[in-house]
């Protein structure tokens, strides 16, 4: 397929060598581009396909990396990519050594920030623009913040910090407005009055010559300010942003990328900063997923050929089987609520929501209200279960603490997405949930297929009480733990060989690896046991006796090695005055690529041939 407008886009810069004409067809081809490829490679689908028009004339009217643009979230930042030169590199879009799905420094200096969370950006854009001020440098700030992150409380935190920042931009891109046709045509009117130069330099002289008259000057100016107030009620039903020191611009076409770029244009002289309040179709030019743009949201590969009635999740998946199983759970458990953070799709819950409405929340982005939230249901004998990806929970850490774990209130964590993550890179890694809920001193399990998260699910809606979490992997059970089914016991020897002196030790998916690691190490003649836990905080009673006999322990974790459960096993051997050696594998660098979980596996030592090479080098230092 070729583009040809898109084409002849090599570098920063080169769509303003494109006429005006010519940008809605330049727009067609990144939009046929755009479902081409990451239909092809997996990644995020419909945020992207409605941003398009905007991005282009952001490009038409800013000079990158002199202005900076910044991605509330991030992950609609592929336009953007493919305009700063970065088409070729779509091919491995969030694959290893390929281009990431969210903005990064490290591939250009046209992206400012990395971003990955929500609601976080507008902060961030402040401190830039405020910078900018303080070294006298020339240049705009724009950031693009969607609806979804203004149920983040962040983002008034930031707004209520504008102070006189003539150099910011703030863009809402608003998918979920639908604009009558009168209120849109006058606001239209009055959006291109009030962006034209012209009315900047009038007002600014009228206020100043009516501010000069003596006694009567300043209530004038007041009283003109408040008629004018007066009519943007009528016609926004919204003051908000201009209470807070904004220029209010809008509600605007997204997609006219020609007016787009006119408008943004006449903003090069601002007194003030401005709120652009653009008007958007998520998954725009693929009719699926405007239809259905929550589950185009993150695609995986497909084929372009089977979208008419598209089940884009796997049938199965860690995230599908704890929904459907809470959903049954709801049926026999009155007080089951569940909480999800604009995730509900993602987390599952879509079958909650189906069996159980008027027990399901979807708060938005807002982990930290999620938590605050579940905490007053719990504490009125309600049973909360808050199903958060492990990443987005550490918004969430203070709430956790103070609003859950103090009182000891009965609420379930749901953490998916736990461990290694694939594709989304560094921003969205589940690595800290273990040290984060053990060091609060919360109850933590880890099953490593379906049958076992089935297993606790349950077992920890039906018998336990007060803040106790379950994590979960992405993705689908693998074949050898499927095997494995479910003991129902804390922990299991999953692999016993006759004269083994050394124990392999895991939990959740990373079982795999030492299952693998005890079968290479019987091909070389060693034996070794292995264990896997599902009750990983507080350790499982019996584990250290278990393990007294062996004189060497290898512990494998998908999790931060520092404050890890692996570290606490250690310790706790020690406690049992167990004199042999113990051989920690967890993640120690935090910046992980985005790459797929074997490739992740191998980058971070948890593969099973790193975990044989460990194993054999102590052999070889203890003379065996």
């Amino acid at each position: 397929m070729t583009y040809p407008l898109l084409e002849r886009i090599q570098a920063p810069g080169d769509v303003k060598l494109l006429s005006e004409n010519e940008l809605p067809e330049l727009c067609n081809d990144i939009r046929r581009f755009l479902i081409q490829s990451v239909t092809a490679t997996g990644g995020h689908l419909s945020s992207n396909l409605g941003v398009v028009e905007l991005t282009v004339a952001l490009h038409r009217a800013l000079d990158f990396p002199q202005d900076k643009l910044l991605f509330d979230v991030g992950h609609q930042c592929y336009t953007h990519k493919l305009l700063t030169g970065r088409r070729a590199g779509f091919a491995a879009l969030r694959q290893k050594d390929g281009i990431s799905g969210f903005p990064n420094p490290k591939e250009s200096e046209c992206d400012t920030f990395i971003a990955g969370h929500g609601s976080s950006a507008l902060s961030t854009a402040i401190g830039i623009a405020r910078a900018k001020k303080i070294k006298n440098e020339p240049g705009k700030v724009v950031v693009i913040v969607g609806d979804g992150a203004f149920t983040g409380g962040m983002v008034y935190e930031g707004m209520n910090n504008v102070s006189r920042l003539n150099n910011l931009i703030v863009i809402l891109n608003d998918n979920k407005m639908s604009i009558s046709k009168n209120v849109g045509q006058m606001a239209n009117y009055l959006t291109k009055l009030r962006t034209d130069p012209k009315y900047f330099h009038a007002k600014a002289h009228m206020e100043t010559v009516l501010e000069s008259i003596p006694v009567v000057g300043n209530p004038m100016v007041k009283l003109l300010q408040d008629g004018k107030k007066l009519v943007r009620r009528g016609i926004y039903h919204s003051t908000m942003f201009e209470e807070m020191g904004f220029q209010y611009i809008g509600p605007v076409d997204g997609h006219d990328v020609i007016e787009l770029g006119r408008m943004l244009n006449n903003l090069h002289e601002q007194f003030a900063p401005i709120f652009l309040h653009v008007v958007t179709q998520k998954g725009k030019g693929l009719k699926p997923a405007e239809e259905n743009p929550g589950e185009f949201h993150a695609v995986s590969s497909i084929d372009l050929s089977h979208l008419t009635d598209p089940e884009l999740s796997p049938k199965d998946s860690f995230s599908t089987t704890f929904g459907s199983t809470l959903a049954e759970l709801g049926g026999e458990e009155p007080r089951l609520c569940a909480i999800t953070a604009a995730m509900k799709y993602g987390t599952g819950l879509n079958f909650f929501k189906h069996d159980h409405p008027e027990r399901f929340f979807d708060v938005g982005m807002a982990e930290e209200h999620a938590v605050s939230f579940a905490a007053g249901l719990a504490s009125q004998g309600l049973l909360p279960v808050v199903a958060i990806y492990s990443t987005f929970f550490q918004r969430a850490y203070d709430q956790i603490i103070h609003d859950v774990n103090l009182m000891k209130l009965d609420v379930l964590f749901a953490i998916d997405r736990a461990g290694l993550v694939p594709g989304d890179g560094e921003t969205h890694q589940g690595i800290y949930d273990t040290a984060v809920f053990s060091q609060i001193g919360i109850p933590l399990y880890a099953p490593a297929n379906y049958a076992e998260l089935r297993y606790w699910l349950g077992y920890l809606v039906r018998q336990m009480r007060g803040p106790r979490g379950i994590r979960y992997a992405r993705g689908e059970e693998k074949e050898a733990l499927a095997a494995l089914g479910c003991s129902g016991e804390p922990f299991d020897k999953i692999e016993s060989r006759t004269g083994a002196k050394t124990a392999l030790v895991s939990y959740g998916v990373q079982a795999e690896e030492i299952i693998a690691a005890c079968d290479l190490l019987e091909q070389k003649k060693v034996p070794v046991d292995c264990y896997k836990l599902v009750q990983i905080y507080p350790l499982p009673a019996g584990l250290c006796e278990a393990l007294q006999n062996y004189d060497c322990i290898l512990f494998a974790e998908d999790s931060i090695r520092t404050g890890s459960i692996g570290e606490q096993l250690g310790f706790a051997m020690q406690q049992c005055d167990w004199h042999g050696t113990f051989l920690l594998h967890g993640v120690d660098n935090t910046h992980l690529l985005h790459a797929n979980v074997p490739q992740l596996r191998r980058d971070q030592q948890l593969s099973a041939a790193a975990l044989v090479d460990d194993v054999l080098a102590h052999r070889k230092e203890n003379g065996k």
